[in-house]
């Protein structure tokens, strides 16, 4: 049967999923949810919403969003289609890593999901055109609480892989971060 393998990265909580999908000439079959399997990752949590993205131009930079308390999230991102530079930044107030990023690269073809914990930030820059990506969220989506960091803030100096072709209006306003930010408590 097809199994998920939870991996760690330099930041806690934060993890690489690999999926094992099962093959034969036909195609293949995968698991990409097993609340059983990810209880202990996602705290016992429930998932709350399952949300699709179609990203038409490679280098469009999605991102980067949150949710605050008390709608924080968990969420397990996957790219069904081409492939997406994911990032997740350690907004949690105290972290050892607090402001850290981490990247992986999510495609079609390498069997892997991110799994960002509350307290996160998270976005992506596609590497190829016509991005598909799915969203598992532990959390219902409120706008009173949405929030998100400036993809080009040099306090967190991502070094996307790419120029960047395209970014959304409410992406390029989120202003860089001040000294007042101190995090989140989660």
């Amino acid at each position: 049967m097809s199994r998920l393998i939870a991996k760690e990265t330099p930041i806690a909580g934060l993890k690489i999923i690999e999926r094992q999908p099962i093959g034969d000439p036909r195609g293949f079959f995968e698991r990409l949810f097993c609340q059983e399997t990810l209880a202990p990752l996602i705290q016992e949590k429930s998932i709350r919403q399952i949300n699709r993205s179609l990203t038409r131009a490679a280098g469009t930079v999605r991102g980067l969003h949150y949710q605050r308390p008390p709608f924080a999230e968990i969420k397990i991102v996957a790219c069904l289609k081409g492939a997406v530079w994911d990032v997740a930044v350690d907004l949690r107030r105290g972290s050892p890593t607090f402001l850290s990023y981490h990247a992986v690269e999510l495609s079609e073809d390498n069997q892997q999901l991110s799994l960002i914990p509350e307290g996160f930030a998270h976005g992506f820059q596609t590497l190829t055109h016509d991005c598909e990506i799915l969203y598992f969220h532990t959390a219902d989506y409120n706008p009173n609480f949405e929030a998100g960091l400036n993809a080009l803030d040099p306090n967190l100096a991502i070094s996307w892989p790419k120029p960047i072709a395209y970014r959304s209006q409410s992406d390029t306003s989120y202003p860089f971060l001040s000294k007042e930010f101190t995090g989140l408590d989660v």
